[in-house]
């Protein structure tokens, strides 16, 4: 495993979190680099937003380590969130606050303040398209706008890593079109793990693809190890994720 400053950017090594006799994963082993985009693929239930989980911390592994930047998520939590910009699936938003409400709060906590804050919320507000929503409740925004919220609360501390647990879930058209041309703008500098079901998306924004299926990763490569063509990458996840059945 990487030390701090070195060019990968997330490491999972021999990951397993296992609840009682179930394995959620087993052995997950895979390292990004610096400005890489990686899609994390799998059917439902595969195991990729428990991995996510337990590369950010938000769930301890059962065996195995996992380095952000080249800090481990256990024993150097703080240096390692410091580094990430987590959108989960479904993500909890306090309801009765407003996105400028939110953010201003979660740059706070992040220990940003004065201009720099300011200019962080702006940035995202407008990286999102938030504006229109700025002043208003988040409980009474479409779940479009609520996942465009998440999403400027990952960007809000310019995070060197991103990890996206189903960016463009719940946004029509134009905005899967805005997050993806966002994703790829951002993964000129920025490292981004993001979790997906929709394979025209991989062929959009990804470099690489990590496919896991019953808590094992089964395939890691470039777009063209899937699939040429969106046919083809269908047909391949199919084999892929039946073969162990």
């Amino acid at each position: 495993m990487s030390r701090p400053g070195s060019d990968l950017m997330i490491e999972a090594k021999g990951l397993c979190k296992y609840y009682g006799n179930f394995a959620a994963i087993r052995d997950i082993t895979f390292s990004i680099p610096r400005g890489q985009v990686a899609a994390f693929l799998g059917p439902n239930g595969a195991g990729k937003s428990t991995s996510m989980k337990i590369l950010t911390g938000f769930l301890s592994a059962s065996a195995g380590e996992a380095r952000i930047g080249g800090h481990d998520v256990y024993s150097d939590r703080i240096a390692a969130a410091k580094l990430i910009g987590y959108l989960p699936e479904n993500g909890p938003l306090y309801l009765e606050m407003t996105p400028k409400g939110l953010l201003s709060y979660l740059g706070h906590a992040r220990n940003l303040t004065g201009q720099s804050l300011t200019d962080r919320m702006n940035y995202v507000a407008e990286r999102c398209s938030l504006q229109q929503v700025w002043g208003k409740a988040i409980g009474k925004l479409s779940r479009g706008y609520r996942q465009r919220v998440g999403m400027a609360q990952a960007l809000l501390h310019d995070p060197q890593v991103l990890i996206l647990d189903e960016p463009t879930a719940g946004l029509d058209p134009n905005q899967v079109h805005d997050v993806r041309e966002l994703i790829r703008d951002l993964g000129k500098t920025k490292t981004i793990l993001l979790s997906t079901h929709i394979l025209q998306e991989v062929r959009a924004v990804a470099q690489r693809v990590l496919l896991v299926n019953e808590g094992r990763l089964v395939l890691d490569g470039g777009l063209n190890d899937l699939g040429a063509d969106e046919t083809q990458m269908e047909e391949k996840f199919r084999k892929l994720t039946r073969r162990a059945a």
